[in-house]
C-alpha cells in the first residue's frame, strides 16, 4: 500500500456528516465510510488492493454492465455507450464493502467523468449504499432529453421522407437504430442490476438505500421503456420510407402505362399504313395524310380525356 502512484490518477474521499470530502491516504483509512478512485493502472500497481477484496477479477475487460454479489463484497462493472460520434464509452468498475467503495477507470477520460460526478454529489451525512445510489443517479440524470433528441432526429427524417428530400436515408436510419439498440441493452443490464440490487442477499443494505435503489431501478425500466418506443418509431419510420418508394415506382409505372395505352393505337396506324398496298385508297387521296394526323391527335386527345375522367392523373 506504499507505493507511489500517479497523483491525476488516485483520489480518496471520506463521507462525513458535513461533506464528501477530498483526503489523502492516511486520512482515508481513519474514516468509517470511505471512497476511493483510481485508474486501472494504479490498480495493477497497487496489489495491496486486491487483497482487501480477495479479488481474481480481470477488470480490464468491461464490455457490458453486471453485478455479482458475494460474501464480503460487490462487484459492478459499468459499460455507457457514447451518445456522438467520436466519443468514448465510459467504463468503470466498483468493489464495494459496507464501508468502503473503490472506483475504478478504465480511460483517463473516465476517471475525469468519475472526480467530477463525486465533487458534485452535495448530500450530506451519507452511508457507503446512499453514496452509490447517488453516484448512479448522476449518470442517468440527462438520459430523458437525450432520448427526447434521438426522437427529434427520427421525426425530421420522417419529415424529410414524406417530403422527399431525404438523402442517404439506409445510412442515416441504420446509425439511428444502433444507437438505440445499444442504448435498450445498456438499460436493460441495468435494470438486471437493479434488480440484484434490491433482492439484498448479503444485506449490504438498510431498509432506506433500498427504497433509493428502488426508485433507481424504476428510472431505468422507465426510460428502457421510452427506449423500446424508440425503437418501434424508427420501425415505423422506416415502413414510411418503403411506402413512399412503392408510391413512387407506382407513379412512374402509371406515367409509362399512360404513355404506352397513348402510342399503342398510333404504333397500329402506324403498321397499318406502313403496308404499302397497291390498291389502298389512302395513299393516292390528296386528303390522306391530312386524315390520319388528325386522326392521331383525336386519339391522344380522347385519351387523355378519359384518363382525366378516370383520375389517373
Amino acid at each position: 500500500m506504499g507505493q507511489r502512484e500517479k497523483k491525476q490518477g488516485i483520489r480518496y474521499y471520506a463521507l462525513t456528516e458535513g461533506e464528501i470530502r477530498q483526503v489523502d491516504e492516511k486520512e482515508m483509512e481513519k474514516a468509517d465510510k470511505k471512497v476511493c478512485v483510481m485508474t486501472l493502472d494504479n490498480w495493477h500497481a497497487r496489489t495491496g488492493w486486491r487483497e482487501v477484496f480477495q479479488t481474481w477479477y480481470d477488470v480490464d475487460n468491461i464490455h457490458y454492465c453486471k453485478i455479482e454479489s458475494h460474501k464480503d463484497f460487490i462487484f459492478l462493472a459499468f459499460h455507457i455507450p457514447a451518445r456522438k460520434p467520436g466519443e468514448i464509452p465510459i467504463e468503470f468498475a466498483i468493489f464495494m464493502k459496507k464501508e468502503l467503495l473503490v472506483i475504478l477507470a478504465r480511460e483517463e477520460k473516465n476517471y475525469q467523468v468519475i472526480v467530477e460526478i463525486i465533487e458534485g454529489i452535495t448530500k450530506k451525512n451519507l452511508s457507503v449504499g446512499e453514496f452509490l445510489y447517488y453516484f448512479l443517479q448522476a449518470f442517468l440524470s440527462e438520459d430523458l432529453y437525450f432520448i427526447e433528441e434521438m426522437e427529434r432526429d427520427i421525426a425530421k427524417i420522417e419529415e424529410n421522407v414524406l417530403e422527399g428530400t431525404i438523402h442517404q436515408f439506409s445510412r442515416r436510419m441504420l446509425r439511428m437504430k444502433k444507437m438505440i439498440a445499444r442504448f435498450y441493452h445498456y438499460y436493460s443490464q441495468l435494470v438486471e442490476m437493479g434488480q440484484e440490487l434490491l433482492e439484498n442477499q448479503e444485506d449490504f443494505f438498510s431498509e432506506s438505500e433500498l427504497e433509493n435503489f428502488q426508485m433507481y431501478t424504476d428510472r431505468i425500466d422507465r426510460l428502457s421503456s421510452e427506449t423500446q418506443l424508440l425503437r418501434e418509431y424508427a420501425m415505423q419510420v422506416q415502413e414510411v420510407y418503403h411506402s413512399e418508394i412503392e408510391i413512387r415506382q407506382n407513379n412512374v409505372m402509371k406515367v409509362l402505362t399512360i404513355v404506352t395505352t397513348i402510342f399503342l393505337p398510333l404504333s397500329l396506324i402506324a403498321g397499318w399504313y406502313g403496308m404499302n398496298f397497291e390498291y389502298m385508297p389512302e395513299l393516292t387521296s390528296p386528303w390522306g395524310y391530312p386524315c390520319v394526323i388528325g386522326l392521331c391527335v383525336l386519339i391522344i386527345f380522347g385519351c387523355l380525356m378519359l384518363f382525366r375522367k378516370k383520375h389517373y392523373w
